[in-house]
């Protein structure tokens, strides 16, 4: 909860750096925005101090002069692959982010589907674009990539996309997620353009790894555990080793595909302006990071974090094992363990002695609170009761809710709704503190300080519901479980 990183000074530091490669690209530029331009919830859990909306801010500033294009992989559309921290599929995202642009000022000039190869799902999901007016395009797999730069940089590997009709000075180039093709979609766009005698730049604004903090740094490794479903790594950069003598981290696929990029750069316009992948990025974060204790503190609560969403993962779906191991190596790397967090061993105690489900969650003042399965209430009901009155600085032992409100509820789930559970969710509980606010005002306060968890971490001893873990996520609380299910079956809602 301590802040580690300087929002403002991050926001003025980067706006002035992609003014100078602006600058630097007479005609166009091409840039790519790695990551999140908002909702980087990840940015912001390892950074402390990080707002999640900061990039589109500091974006805002260059609005006129600026188009977006989205880039979404057709084998994610294909797979449905779902952002794990708003629990949509990427191509629902893409819609999202047109919305959230437009509502922005900015314009969004289209949408290109990399790695095309006739995939069902991403042919509906070009179908829906159309009957939406918006404009896509088709990007697809190179024989080679990204080894064969003769094969790449011809009319058989870059020539064979659709060329992306822009119109304004600074293209910028995003996505719902990692391994969309950005990169390969603005190197499409340079070969493209050159073909028709426009001059255009690129450059990369990729928030991790940072490039100027040491290999091992906890944010850097926590980069790695969330990436590590796409077995990329963070490594030195050994072009900029060998071009100025200095250590920086880079990410192994920008280190891959830089040959790729000297090569265009140099047939285009008859030498590269970058001498290594470092040199192509933007990226100021590691010079706003003001207490690096505090971001490190962070960064490894959030590689616990990505271990147990993907060990509970792996329970639900059998998928994620090497993943999950990646994972452990990296724990190990950053000297942790799976109890990290206070919370865990909180829960698994209060499991321990209730002998049913049980959470527990860490405050902003680093007290920690637990909740226990009850007659009425869920163990996640249960907890977030007890975190209100917690940040509200109301007695653990007073009920708020009373017995004449729960039982009603509860009576309607299962006598008229036919649920076999009759305890309350949490978004329930929810529901019926405010009815209770009507007349208490400490339900009403409690209800007021609900923002005080967010950022917050909950642990439970089993897999929460869905409707539990989406009105934590709602609230901004993070989420871990562990790997257990409360009971023994094959099918689980």
């Amino acid at each position: 909860m301590h802040s580690g990183f300087d929002n403002d000074k991050y926001i003025s530091l980067q706006a002035e750096h992609i003014r100078e490669r602006i600058a630097q690209f007479g005609g166009k530029l091409y840039l790519e925005f790695g990551g999140k331009l908002f909702d980087d919830y990840h940015a912001s859990r390892v950074l402390p101090g990080f707002e999640p909306d900061s990039k589109i801010r500091m974006l805002q500033s260059l609005s006129d002069d600026a188009e977006i294009v989205i880039a979404i992989n057709a084998n994610d559309i294909e797979k449905s692959k779902v952002r794990g921290d708003l629990g949509i599929t990427y191509d629902d995202d893409v819609l999202r982010l047109m919305d959230s642009f437009r509502s922005m000022g900015f314009m969004v000039g289209s949408v290109v589907i990399t790695r095309y190869a006739n995939q069902p799902a991403a042919d509906l999901f070009r179908k829906r674009l159309t009957s939406m007016g918006i404009t896509s395009y088709l990007h697809y797999s190179i024989p080679g990539y990204p080894s064969d730069i003769d094969t790449i940089v011809s009319e058989e590997g870059y020539g064979r996309n659709d060329y992306i009709e822009t119109s304004r000075p600074l293209v910028v180039v995003t996505a719902p997620g990692p391994g969309s093709g950005k990169m390969a979609t603005c190197l499409s766009q340079l070969y493209h353009e050159g073909k028709r005698g426009i001059t255009a730049g690129y450059a990369k604004y990729e928030t991790f790894p940072i490039w100027n903090l040491p290999l091992t740094h906890p944010v850097n490794i926590a980069y790695e555990a969330a990436t590590a479903d796409l077995n990329d790594d963070n490594i030195i950069d050994p072009f900029h080793l060998e071009a100025y003598g200095t250590t920086t981290v880079n990410y192994n696929r920008d280190v891959e595909i830089f040959p790729v990029l000297r090569a265009i750069m140099e047939r285009i316009a008859g030498e590269s302006p970058y001498r290594s992948p470092t040199d192509m990025g933007v990226n100021m974060a590691g010079m706003a990071i003001v207490d690096d204790e505090a971001c490190c503190d962070a960064a490894r609560m959030e590689i616990v974090r990505r271990y147990f969403q993907t060990a509970v993962e792996l329970k639900r779906t059998g998928i994620g094992e090497r993943t999950l191991e990646k994972i452990e190596l990296l724990m190990n790397r950053a000297g942790i363990t799976p109890n990290y967090s206070p919370a865990r061993t909180a829960a698994l105690l209060k499991e321990e002695t209730t002998g049913a489900p049980a959470g527990a969650m860490v405050l902003p003042d680093g007290t920690v609170v637990t909740g226990k399965t009850g007659n009425l209430l869920g163990a996640a009901s249960a907890l977030l009761m007890n975190a209100l009155k917690g940040v509200s600085g109301i007695d653990d032992e007073l009920y708020v809710i009373s017995d004449e409100v729960l039982e009603p509820i509860c009576h309607l789930k299962t006598e008229h709704l036919h649920s076999q559970n009759p305890r309350l969710h949490s978004d329930e509980t929810l529901l019926a503190l405010s009815v209770s606010s009507v007349e208490n005002p400490i339900a009403a306060q409690l209800i007021d300080n609900a923002d005080k968890l967010r950022g917050c971490d909950a642990f439970f001893s089993v897999i929460i519901s869905a409707a539990d873990e989406k009105l934590y996520r709602t609230l901004g609380i993070n989420v871990c479980c562990e790997p257990k299910y409360e009971q023994h079956r094959y099918y689980h809602k």
